[in-house]
């Protein structure tokens, strides 16, 4: 359950975005994906463990949730590298604290909630820890709005606030296995947070409430009717790319990450509706391409070796990449050797100056440059 207002994971938006709440209320709920059941099972498998001294983590192995089945595999890369963070959070094991908790902020935010992974207190510091179990984007801990949000909301709710009687210090984790990223700060950070939270869930109430684009647009699922999305469109079709001066040019590139966001927020707006049976004007849901499979291995395999065809010709074998056998090692406590690979790059893509990889050297264009002055 999620809050309709503002909650952990939509304070950012929020912040920055203030006009984005009534957006969002307009656009059907999307429904859960692979990724986020699978988040869900790890979860509930972290909260029984913290909560179950006499449980271990192999114990999990088997459990579902929707059609996620907890693996062997998502216990030993996951589960496991998860609780030994902890140890290096807390490794004398002094810390109080309190999971999966639910948190608000009352009166001074009706409706403002969300469920915190841990909330806990070590000494005179405040420590609010986050899993996040996705492989995707690194989530970082330093001034991260989810994290203050929890932390905020923790110190107004009455089962939680002696967390933060007389604590000096909060400290913010998260733990995205195998990483763990901390970040400690004073209390006049939350309480900045806080004001900047209620300032713009005021603002949102307006029915001139700001629209802003930025990084929190990536997962607002209001992108297909912001309109500062699709007047941002217009002007990039209108544009003559060619006549662009190079600052311009950097401009478009930047706008051009946020629209393909919007692109496919859209594209996946309009498949929902359409499975729904409401209408998308000019648009209808068709089959793919088809594509042809076996009906049975075992009766193909029969069937053909009475044709004449040995089994060695009916199967292909080949060597697993470099991060299968990784894998696969790994279910042995084995390392591959750095000499047995060698990273080898597709091409050349563009990228960001603040990208930390070196820039591409142009060696056709240095060598001109170099024959140019011999002559």
């Amino acid at each position: 359950m999620h809050s309709s207002v503002v909650g952990g994971s939509t304070a950012s938006r929020v912040i920055n975005c203030p006009g984005s709440v009534a957006l969002v209320q307009r656009v059907p709920p999307s429904p859960s994906s692979s990724y986020a059941d699978v988040g869900t099972l790890l979860h509930g498998g972290m909260a029984d463990l913290l909560n179950n001294v006499n449980l271990k983590p192999e114990h999990l192995i088997g459990r579902t949730y929707k059609d996620q089945v907890l693996t062997e595999e998502m216990v030993e890369e996951k589960i496991k590298p998860a609780l030994e963070a902890l140890n290096e959070i807390d490794p004398d094991e002094t810390m109080s604290l309190e999971v999966e908790q639910v948190v608000s902020f009352g009166d001074l935010i009706p409706g403002a909630f969300g469920s915190a992974d841990v909330v806990g207190r070590r000494g005179k510091r405040a420590i609010i820890i986050d899993w996040k179990f996705g492989d995707g984007v690194p989530v970082h801990a330093e001034g991260n709005l989810q994290l203050l949000f929890y932390a905020a909301a923790a110190a107004r709710t009455p089962s939680l606030r002696w967390v933060f009687d007389g604590v000096k210090e909060l400290e913010l984790v998260i733990v995205q296995p195998p990483h763990v990223r901390r970040w400690v700060t004073d209390m006049d950070a939350l309480e900045n947070f806080e004001l900047n939270l209620v300032r713009a869930v005021r603002l949102s109430e307006r029915p001139d409430a700001p629209l802003e684009v930025g990084s929190h647009c990536r997962w607002c699922p209001a992108k297909p009717i912001c309109p500062k999305m699709t007047g941002a469109i217009d002007r990039l079709v209108h544009n003559k790319l060619e006549s662009l001066e190079p600052d311009q040019l950097s401009a478009a590139l930047m706008l051009a990450d946020k629209l393909e966001d919007f692109i496919a927020a859209a594209r996946k707006l309009a498949f929902d509706r359409l499975e729904k049976d409401m209408p998308v004007p000019g648009y209808k849901l068709v089959p793919k391409r088809a594509v042809r499979q076996w009906v049975e291995e075992g009766v193909v395999v029969q069937t053909l070796q009475a044709a004449g065809l040995s089994v060695g010709e009916m199967y292909k074998r080949e060597l697993l990449s470099p991060a299968q056998m990784e894998k696969a090692l790994k279910k042995s406590k084995l390392t591959l050797p750095d000499d047995l690979v060698v990273a080898v790059s597709s091409g050349s893509t563009i990228a960001p100056e603040s990208d930390p990889r070196p820039a591409v050297l142009n060696l056709g264009k240095q060598i001109t440059a170099a024959l140019s002055k011999i002559q």
